[in-house]
């Protein structure tokens, strides 16, 4: 947005450049080379504008100027990012496809600092798909080695997770990352251990879909593990059993006697503690049933009937983030690929924008923050039986 203005700018205070590159009509081929070379050296013109101290100044204050302005309302507390188009800018522009990856970290720094500044506790980005493996190699490495080396780069001390507080988190399957890659992920994830101010999701390598079955089969396993047993006092029944069981052993290890077996009398139930003691040590022990030996208590299960919407969700790989309010997606495309589909509730706003990720900056992700907090503000407010109209900004959906 800031860039638009002083763009702006420029093409007012250079009415006569503008006109000499406006389109010329069609059949007349110097005048399109004119057109042309007069285009190159605008926009050269304008990189040199942009890139010297005064402009440049102004247009950190005035980012820094909407940034603050923004803060004031209402901040989004959970963020997820489809970082969609790398290659297509790439294939756009004619470079290499790490280079558009390359493009495509530096525009998430970027926004990352924005979110920080603004105030925003989770960041949750899709960086690699487990069907991104399917890739060839040789994009898959190169993926693979950049991000090693940009992860490194962002969690070192003094840089930017360091400077706001931010703790990474790796969330996916592990065991399908490569050794060294996931020695640095465990390296980034241990150095900013300690920063509790945020926190940066980065799902890699994920899908949606084995999340929700992780989640699953740690339900499962909770619930077959048996409860712990409570500690209860001993009971009259269980003192007699004891002392039974002991007096079977005493009488085990003595010789066998020739007289038949002590009829057993039926104790009273008025003192079923001594006549069991004094009945027990005249048993035989071939005349003592199973059912008389002391038995091991049953393990008690969970009740599956317990789980909830809220058990699987404290097992998913974003347990303890705050809901989520806002999932972007860049490239134009409408859907989401295997992304956040359990945390995208009621409540989440999704915005589908039609820029790719290279591209993606403030003047995009302002408009979505300002119709986001009017949303949030007036989205349930009624006047006279009519929900009041948004504002056009992004595709809502």
């Amino acid at each position: 947005m800031s860039e638009d203005c002083w763009h702006y700018a420029f093409r007012t205070a250079c009415p006569i450049a503008i006109s000499t590159s406006s389109t010329p009509r069609p059949g007349r081929p110097e005048q399109d080379a004119s057109a042309n070379m007069t285009s190159m050296h605008l926009n050269q013109l304008r990189k040199w504008v942009y890139s010297s101290p005064p402009v440049e100044w102004g247009m950190n204050q005035l980012r820094e100027l909407l940034i603050g302005a923004v803060s004031q309302g209402p901040v989004p507390q959970h963020i997820a990012f489809v970082m969609d188009g790398n290659r297509r800018f790439a294939r756009s522009h004619k470079i290499e496809t790490a280079e558009g990856h390359n493009l495509g970290f530096e525009s998430l720094a970027k926004i990352l600092e924005v979110c920080y500044k603004l105030g925003v506790k989770v960041i949750t980005v899709y960086a690699f798909s487990i069907e991104n493996f399917k890739r060839s190699k040789y994009e898959v490495d190169a993926l693979m080695d950049l991000f090693k080396v940009k992860l490194a780069q962002i969690s070192q001390h003094g840089e930017l997770l360091d400077q706001y507080g931010a703790s990474i988190r790796i969330l996916g399957q592990r065991d399908l990352i490569r050794p060294d890659i996931l020695e640095a992920c465990n390296n980034a994830v241990e150095v900013t251990r300690g920063n509790g101010d945020a926190i940066l999701n980065i799902c890699f390598p994920y899908t949606s879909r084995d999340e929700i079955t992780t989640a699953i089969r740690s339900t499962v396993d909770e619930l077959s593990t048996p409860l712990p047993t409570p500690k209860r006092p001993f009971s009259e029944r269980r003192i007699a059993q004891k002392l039974r069981s002991r007096n079977l052993t005493s009488t085990s290890s003595s010789p066998p006697r020739q007289e038949s077996p002590t009829r057993v009398e039926v104790p009273s139930a008025g003192n079923e503690l001594d006549d069991s003691i004094s009945s027990s040590a005249t048993l035989h022990p071939d005349s003592v049933s199973s059912s008389d030996l002391p038995n091991p208590e049953e393990p008690t299960y969970p009740d599956p009937e317990s789980i909830t919407a809220a058990t699987v969700e404290a097992h998913l790989f974003t347990a303890g983030n705050p809901p989520l309010d806002l999932l972007i997606r860049t490239s134009g495309v409408n859907r989401l690929s295997d992304f956040m589909l359990w945390q995208c509730h009621e409540d989440t706003q999704l915005r589908f924008l039609d820029c790719y990720w290279p591209e993606f900056s403030l003047r995009h992700f302002l408009p979505v923050l300002i119709e986001w907090q009017w949303q949030r503000k007036y989205g349930d407010d009624k006047e006279g039986g009519a929900v009041k109209t948004r504002p056009k900004s992004a595709k809502m959906y």
